[in-house]
């Protein structure tokens, strides 16, 4: 179980954009003008994919056990992205011919490929990838894998001290026992620490939020603070959270010395509680290190902590520790129960009650487990599709080293493909992260996620519906009152890794792979100074679709990051598979390198809050693929280019806080445009204001 999932049904709804490319208007009579015969070269390829795709549901079934069987899906997840690739390459030179221009003849000096492949190039390439794919599926007999073998069923951000205790069952003696230890005055020091210890997934958190909103809590102590840990114990950083939790005001320095200065003298005669969720640390002089200002508490000021093992309370010197048990047997149906049933008249669902009872009991007690399932089981009727989930070989695979709980792997093995898919994704975003909903949904669908419905719903509907989806399945959790923010439980996070596979890498990980021209999306936690040598190990990522720089900690208007020019000149021009591309947040990016104008596949395009970046370049107009840009708080920008025009597939233009003098003329040819967050009519001349009587499908707030 240490290995990763490939997944089949991410693989199913893969094959399935691939179906649909291969029959578009553009890929054929590209074959047919260049007479690569399409009999010969496409009809080959879809016997293959589809005979690929007859045994993806066994392949995924006996993954699970066979490794030999995994490492065949990895290979077939290879070839697929690389035909992907191929036909979106089809697809751009379309969309460019369309256009009627060239603005990428501007970058072509500095591009490492030709900016228009010649038919023979492409039918190469077609010719390899058939091969590839014809070698992988003469394999499925080897492996013994056969054809429909079953029917689906349809269809770690910081935490924080808010608890909807509406949603809690059976730990109202666990609060009071734990309330008592934490009022009761020992003759310790003057602060002291307690433990709440247990297994992933058995509610630390929930009962730690119970307690720190308690009211004879909230009265015994002059200060709260509570503090979100997870596996990085970076004493500036927690020093600095805490601080600010307790003032209530930001600190924005770095020094050490200093934080620790302020939060001694704020502490100091004040009765304190700092609760530090889901602590790892087991070394003793990084513990003792971060402890000294918090000695200077009034005397009866606690610290609880939140670890999953024992070690980490003796380390702390936890004068208490309460070790946290599973559920009761009624407790787990009462929470199964709401989360299974929509309504609570279990009348209407005593047919399902006795297998519900069986999977209430595979799920140990835990009750994130019990969640989940119930969840995948919300909106399910059909009593063998109950069977199927209560009699499934995976609750006898024991966790692997990630803890992935045998509950959660059905969870995820029952999405519709879709869904998998936008799920899997989710692993570039590192633990402890705030999913901003739209900002998601825009980065599903710039790498082709989300597909186009057959009905009158755009792109952003379903992959609001998918968001949505993911949200009911308690595989995503909304902020407290924060309406686009949500999160993830870190063992959730955990499973989207370990589905995602080798496809996925995070430089700032430990990674059980090397980056190589397997991987195809990359994250990576922005720090001061971003510099050529900590991006080494791309060398070998031709075939990356993702660049995504990431903030773990909410980024402010005032942070600065700093990415050297070699990155932008020498890496990126490589990197000629991007789909999603973010620069945004690097502070002295006064101009973009003309070779951007290269990057075809290219949708997403993220360049805000880049203070010193005045101008585009030209050559930006040749990415005919766009759907998002956003610009915002680029506040040196002051004009954009002049065929912006030409980006017929632009959905979102986001130029908020820039000082734009006017909006190019031609806007009116961007039909697909959705929003558009500023209009600048200059004073003399430039773009009319009835160009946006022509942009139909506009929505959102506009200012002129």
């Amino acid at each position: 179980m240490a290995t990763a999932l490939v997944g089949g049904a991410f693989l199913s709804a893969f094959l399935q954009v691939l179906f649909d490319r291969m029959a578009s208007r553009e890929v054929v009579d590209f074959f047919r003008s260049r007479k690569l015969g399409k009999g010969r070269l496409l009809q080959k390829l879809e016997v293959a994919l589809l005979s690929a795709n007859a045994v993806l549901d066994d392949a995924d079934e006996k993954q699970m056990t066979n490794d030999s069987v995994r490492k065949w899906l990895d290979e077939l997840k290879d070839a697929v992205y690389d035909a992907d690739d191929l036909f979106d390459e089809i697809a751009a030179e379309d969309l460019e011919r369309e256009a009627g221009s060239d603005p990428r003849a501007l970058a072509c000096k500095v591009c490492s490929f030709a900016s228009d492949a010649c038919a023979s190039g492409l039918g190469d390439k077609l010719e390899k990838v058939l091969e590839r794919l014809e070698s992988v599926v003469k394999q499925r007999e080897v492996l013994g894998l056969r054809e429909g073998i079953r029917e689906r069923t349809p269809r770690a951000l910081p935490t924080t001290s808010l608890v909807e205790e509406s949603g809690v069952f059976g730990r109202e003696k666990d609060r009071e026992a734990v309330i008592e230890l934490l009022l009761s005055d020992r003759g310790e020091k003057n602060t002291s620490v307690m433990a709440i210890v247990g297994m992933g997934g058995v509610g630390k958190t929930t009962l730690s939020q119970l307690v720190f909103n308690d009211s004879a809590v909230k009265g015994s102590f002059e200060l709260r603070s509570w503090v979100c840990v997870s596996h990085q114990f970076d004493i500036c950083k927690l020093t600095a959270t805490a601080l600010e939790e307790f003032s209530s005001s930001k600190k924005e320095t770095e020094n050490l010395n200093q934080l620790q200065l302020q939060l001694k003298n704020f502490l100091t005669g004040k009765k304190f509680l700092l609760l530090l969720d889901d602590v790892w640390n087991e070394d003793s002089n990084i513990w003792n290190a971060f402890l000294v200002p918090f000695s200077y508490g009034a005397r009866g000021s606690k610290i609880i902590v939140t670890p999953r093992n024992e070690g980490v309370a003796l380390v702390a010197r936890a004068f208490s520790t309460y070790y946290l048990q599973k559920l009761q047997d009624k407790e787990c149906w009462d929470l199964f129960a709401q989360h299974a049933f929509e309504e609570h008249n279990f009348e209407a669902h005593m047919r399902l009650e006795d297998i519900g009872q069986r999977i209430v009991k595979r799920c140990d007690g835990l009750p994130l487990a019990l969640k989940t399932i119930g969840s995948l089981l919300r909106y399910e009727s059909d009593i063998r599709k109950w069977e199927i989930i209560a009699e499934s070989d995976i609750w006898d695979l024991a966790p692997g080293k990630n803890e992935i709980l045998p509950a959660l792997l059905l969870s995820y093995h029952y999405l519709p493909p879709q869904l998998k898919q936008c799920f899997s994704y989710c692993s570039i975003f590192p633990k402890d992260c705030r999913y901003e909903k739209d900002q998601l949904i825009l980065l599903w669908i710039g790498e082709g996620l989300i597909k186009q419905p057959k009905d009158s719903r755009t792109l952003e509907e379903v992959g609001d519906q998918c968001f949505c989806d993911l949200v009911s399945r308690s595989l995503l959790h909304r902020v407290s009152n924060v309406e686009s923010s949500f999160w993830m439980h870190e063992l959730v996070n955990d499973l989207a890794r370990y589905v995602a596979g080798r496809s996925f890498y995070s430089l700032d990980r430990v990674n059980s792979h090397q980056v190589s021209s397997s991987t195809r999306h990359l994250s990576f936690v922005r720090t001061r100074y971003d510099v050529a040598s900590r991006f080494g190990v791309l060398a070998g990522a031709m075939n990356l679709r993702t660049f995504l720089p990431l903030n773990v900690d909410h980024v402010t208007s005032n942070a600065y990051f700093f990415l050297t020019d070699e990155v932008l000149h020498v890496l990126l021009p490589t990197l000629s598979r991007l789909r999603v591309l973010s620069l945004s947040h690097y502070q002295k990016l006064s101009m973009l390198p003309s070779s951007v104008g290269c990057l075809k596949h290219l949708r997403y395009l993220n360049l805000s809050y880049n203070r010193s970046l005045a101008r585009l370049p030209d050559s930006i107009t040749a990415l005919y693929n766009l759907q998002t840009l956003i610009l915002a708080y680029c506040q040196s920008l002051i004009e954009l280019p002049r065929n912006m025009g030409s980006l017929t597939c632009l959905r979102h233009l986001d130029i908020r806080e820039t000082f734009l003098k006017r909006i190019p003329l031609g806007m009116s040819k961007l039909k697909n445009l959705q929003t558009l967050t500023n209009f600048v009519v200059a004073e003399n001349g430039g773009t009319r204001v009835r160009e946006l009587g022509e942009l139909g499908n506009l929505m959102g707030t506009l200012s002129i």
